[in-house]
């Protein structure tokens, strides 16, 4: 089902660089043919240099200026988002051991899918994910990839924006010292997730090129540092089990001190039950566990974009990029479910923070952190727009020159669609499971693997190579992970105990 070589030659790698001696010369025809088409794809590009001949040329059509370290703070943002937030819920229904072992293996695994990806943009010269679907399957491998990023990325900013929508409300609410949520339009999360998207992300969703989202990936990092720092510190001032009736307890001090005597031994007799760390655990909510750890690690739609736009770009030096920000990320994902797990243990939500709520709803550290943790997720949701605009305009407009108007109504399209889906979504967890099950495993294994195998040439790497089995052994597990995880997803829905995930 492959496309034939003219049309790749014409549509693919319209400025001719890259191919690695994998198509032949072509005819004058196809040679005046591609100067046309490279006129039309480098509208896009417009306003950066084209590099010169005594340059190693490379497989974007202008010339990148991200940094390396820029391109680390994107890739990271893009990583990192909603999931660390469900982590600790995810290590609870593990255990500490069982979860770091899936952790490790899901970060490997996702660095060398990377590996895959960019050996075969390589390959043919190509700096779009869906592009590389059509390379290797024609039109139907294009949709395939489009229809997956779309799926994913939608999800993943469903859960940053349901995150504006559950907390922005509670820091108003913190703010005005209020004891109960009051009925005013400011504390309603559906109208400020509505207005969040017109007043940020809209605005930061406009720009036309994502190495210009540096600043503010690097700023929304640092949140999530801080969000880290404070789990840390939680850790050591929050009591075990939860003393919940002491915190709501008036009346006269002999009365409170009756009752703190009653909590003592309650807290004696519990904390042997509730405050002991579970190292391997099977339970009907382990489910969800290996998409929310997917869903946590996919960046792979952003990848390309990122490649495309940095300065003096390689494959190594963007993998390099990609293992950098991965590790990054693993630590803070481990540090952050490890002490919000042994904070909470068994009683820790599907979302974190919200946890927190039940010690102090006016901590002022933890006001700093919802604060913080809704700046990151906030400037991430540009970020993981971007390849959905582009999947969006390689299947509808993609031998149309840039239009602005197109740019535009594409975003506000999508962020509509998107605040529609997050305020009749029921929780958080849904999302996390669905998408992280289907679309997840599909980007992350499946498609970068049988993508390297058809397109990298068999006189390179013959189908029995060891390169091209261990794809295809990759694919396969992918399939197994999407097959298992929605198996047991659907089981539990059925069962009935999924839909108090949200509330474990």
């Amino acid at each position: 089902m492959e496309a034939p070589l003219q049309t790749e030659m014409v549509e693919l790698v319209p400025n001719g660089k890259h191919s690695e001696g994998l198509l032949p010369a072509m005819g004058p025809s196809a040679g005046n043919q591609r100067i046309e088409d490279s006129g039309r794809s480098c509208v896009e590009g417009k306003g950066f240099l084209q590099k010169g001949p005594s340059k190693e040329p490379h497989f974007t059509d202008f010339e990148g200026k991200t940094s390396f370290g820029m391109s680390v703070f994107n890739l990271s943002n893009a990583i990192m988002g909603s999931g660390i937030l469900g982590l600790a819920y995810a290590m609870a229904n593990t255990g500490i051991i069982l979860f770091l072992f899936l952790l490790t293996a899901v970060a490997l695994l996702s660095s060398y899918s990377i590996h895959l990806l960019l050996k075969s943009s390589g390959i043919v010269g190509i700096r779009a994910y869906e592009q590389l679907g059509y390379r290797a399957f024609g039109t139907p491998g294009k949709l395939a990839a489009a229809l997956a990023i779309t799926l994913q990325n939608i999800g993943a900013m469903s859960s940053y924006l349901y995150i504006i929508k559950s907390e922005l409300p509670l820091v108003i609410q913190t703010f005005l010292n209020l004891e109960e949520k009051s009925s005013d339009w400011y504390m309603n999360g559906n109208y400020l997730v509505i207005l969040v998207s017109v007043i940020v992300i809209l605005p930061l969703a406009l720009m036309r090129q994502l190495g210009y989202l540096g600043y503010s990936s690097g700023f929304s990092l640092s949140c999530m540092v801080f969000f880290l720092i404070a789990v840390i510190y939680k850790k050591f001032h929050v009591p075990c089990p939860l003393p919940l009736n002491l915190a709501n307890t008036t009346g006269n001090s002999s009365h409170v001190e009756v009752f703190e005597e009653k909590v003592q031994l309650q807290v004696e007799t519990d904390t042997a039950a509730f405050c002991t760390p579970s190292y391997f655990t099977l339970n009907s909510q382990t489910a969800y566990t290996i998409p929310i750890m997917a869903f946590a690690f996919v960046c792979h739609p952003e990848v390309l974009p990122i490649y495309t736009e940095l300065k003096d770009p390689s494959k190594r030096k963007m993998q390099h990029i990609a293992n950098l920000s991965i590790a990054v990320m693993y630590i803070m994902y481990f540090l952050a479910a490890l002490f919000g797990y042994l904070t909470f243990y068994d009683r820790v939500e599907s979302e974190l923070l919200h946890t927190y709520s039940k010690v102090d709803a006016f901590d002022v550290l933890i006001l700093c952190v919802r604060v913080a943790v809704l700046t990151a997720v906030t400037l991430t949701v540009p970020i993981v727009l971007f390849p959905v605009r582009r999947a969006i305009q390689q299947m509808l407009f993609q031998n149309q020159e840039f239009s602005w108007l197109r740019h535009v109504l594409i975003a506000i399209c999508l962020l509509t669609c998107i605040n529609l889906l997050v305020i009749f979504a029921p929780n958080i967890l849904g999302i996390f499971g669905v998408i992280g099950a289907t679309s997840a495993p599909c980007l992350i294994f499946i498609f970068p693997a049988i993508f390297y195998f058809r397109i990298v040439p068999a006189e390179k790497e013959p189908v029995r190579s060891t390169p091209k089995i261990l794809a295809l052994c990759f694919a396969v597990l992918g399939l197994l992970l999407m097959t298992m995880s929605l198996s047991f997803i659907i089981i539990d829905w059925v069962s009935g105990t999924g839909q108090h995930g949200g509330n474990h």
